[in-house]
């Protein structure tokens, strides 16, 4: 206040103290470091799993920068390794397994399909994911994984069923209905399975819609050793006494009703033949064997009338 009673200087001019000045808001990150110095700080004893999440977060956090630099999956396999790590020395180790329903699947093929090592944590293991990775394997029709804290877990599945036998590429392999590859069988194995074998590229995932169509036609079935898919278009059926039946692409089941008709009216079945032909809707075609045909040309020969004169 001057000599006449008044204020030198309006309130609002008032200059600020120097602490007062104003600053940028801390950052997320930052303020994640700071509440996360004072929880250490302050805490006399943290469990386990504490420590591992706090850790894990800062491996996660530092890692930021790469996964966006468009290396996610090495990053994530690293933490994912770091994470194992902490938390089986904090207790959380895998100490027992149990897998039930596997008769074909081996116990390695098993934890390698759900995603689980030798160093995976039981801490870490996302119960559905891994559930999700088994249903993944062709070979398995239903998968469960618990939990059992703290260091046991359980796997049971259901594997898909054996449907049929598929060759292919000199190989010889065990399919499911859906034509999922199951195993491959050595021949000597297979002859002692009663499951029908299809072969060819393509007859796997499009044997089970041929092999009701056969199944729909048992006096054909019953004599049939193997369906032949031509050219992933229409099929050939091998039948156990080494003769072809050619089937056309369009109503295969009709074509073999035909021969089912064929078969009891002319026995061709049991005739000497190598090839009958159903392709054509109109008419049978049919190739004898080499035999029948050699047979049938010396009968034709010897029907031919000799002329004057030819030897006898």
């Amino acid at each position: 206040m001057d000599s006449g009673g008044r204020f030198s200087r309006s309130l609002n001019a008032r200059r600020k103290p120097a602490q007062a000045v104003e600053r940028a808001p801390p950052s997320r990150f930052v303020l994640f470091l700071h509440r996360a110095r004072i929880r250490v700080g302050e805490a006399r004893l943290l469990r386990g799993a504490e420590i591992v999440s706090v850790i894990a977060l800062f491996a996660a956090t530092g890692a930021y920068g790469v996964v966006r630099g468009g290396h996610s999956d090495a990053v994530i396999e690293a933490v994912t390794s770091v994470g194992d790590t902490l938390a089986n020395a904090a207790g959380f180790r895998i100490e027992a397994i149990e897998i039930a329903g596997a008769g074909r699947l081996t116990r390695a093929e098993v934890l390698s399909a759900a995603g689980i090592g030798e160093n995976t944590s039981l801490l870490w293991i996302n119960a559905d994911g891994a559930r999700a990775r088994l249903k993944r394997d062709p070979r398995i029709a239903e998968a469960s994984v618990r939990k059992l804290y703290p260091g046991r877990l359980e796997i049971s599945l259901e594997e898909r069923s054996a449907f049929a036998l598929w060759q292919h590429d000199r190989q010889l392999d065990l399919v499911a209905r859906d034509g999922g590859v199951l195993m491959s069988v050595a021949r000597d194995d297979a002859r002692l399975m009663e499951l029908p074998l299809v072969v060819g590229p393509g007859a796997a995932t499009r044997a089970a819609a041929f092999l009701a169509v056969l199944e729909s036609v048992p006096e054909i079935r019953a004599q049939t050793a193997a369906a032949i898919l031509i050219g992933e278009r229409r099929w050939n059926l091998r039948l156990k006494n080494g003769m072809d039946v050619r089937l056309p692409e369009a109503d295969p089941a009709a074509a073999l009703m035909r021969l089912v008709v064929l078969d009891r009216e002319q026995k061709i079945l049991t005739r000497d033949v190598s090839i009958i032909d159903l392709r054509l809707s109109d008419r049978t075609l049919v190739r004898l064997s080499a035999a029948a045909a050699a047979e049938r040309a010396e009968v034709l020969k010897a029907r031919v009338p000799k002329r004057k004169g030819e030897e006898t």
